[in-house]
């Protein structure tokens, strides 16, 4: 008679080694290349715009709305956009935790008592665990997935014009309105133009 506990434990244990994989790996990975918004890029013509900001907190969205309206209303501006990354404290910590997770996960659906090997008795939180082996896997699952998460994101949403920094979000806790970039932007232009105007003794 076949143990469907044992398969169903098999299971569990695939899904979430997938998961942790994809958490571990692939999405670290795919956020340091994140695709550049090309605008303005093959012309020269004018300032460039880049943006760096949190992708864990969903603010990839945001940047491609703000590069649109920037697009059609200074198409002359070339803009660029990337993962603002955390320190690399903290990506350590996220890492780390992972990897701690995964093993706990592997432990308790294989029935591996971790206190053995460390000389201490087992506590009842353990033997808890391993006798409800599914619902605490997806508990220390998701918990984890939410530290981690907490040590990966950054909030931040940092502008700067040709390298300097004109807004950032951990600084004023707020992503700007339109209304406010396209100040900023209207301002540095205008810079540019007298800094130009005084060396060259005319306008660009």
């Amino acid at each position: 008679m076949t143990d469907y506990s044992k398969i169903t434990y098999f299971c569990i244990f695939v899904y979430l080694s997938v998961c942790c994989y994809k958490d571990l790996c692939v999405q670290t990975s795919g956020e340091k290349q994140i695709p550049i918004t090309k605008v303005g890029l093959n012309t020269n013509i004018g300032p460039t715009l880049k943006f760096l900001y949190c992708y864990s907190c969903g603010y990839r969205k945001a940047f491609e709305d703000y590069s649109n309206i920037i697009r059609h209303k200074y198409p002359e501006i070339s803009i660029t956009g990337g993962n603002y990354e955390p320190s690399a404290f903290h990506l350590l910590i996220a890492r780390s935790l992972g990897f701690l997770k995964m093993a706990i996960i592997v432990s308790i659906l294989f029935g591996i008592n971790l206190f053995t090997y460390l000389g201490t008795e087992q506590p009842n939180w353990w033997s808890w665990c391993t006798s409800n082996k599914i619902y605490s896997c997806l508990l220390i699952f998701f918990v984890c997935n939410a530290i981690e998460g907490h040590f990966i994101s950054t909030g931040a949403f940092e502008i700067s014009i040709n390298d300097i920094p004109v807004w950032s979000k951990l600084e004023t806790g707020r992503i700007p309105q339109p209304p406010e970039l396209f100040q900023i932007i209207e301002n540095h232009m205008r810079l540019d133009d007298s800094i130009d105007l005084k060396q060259n003794g005319f306008p660009k």
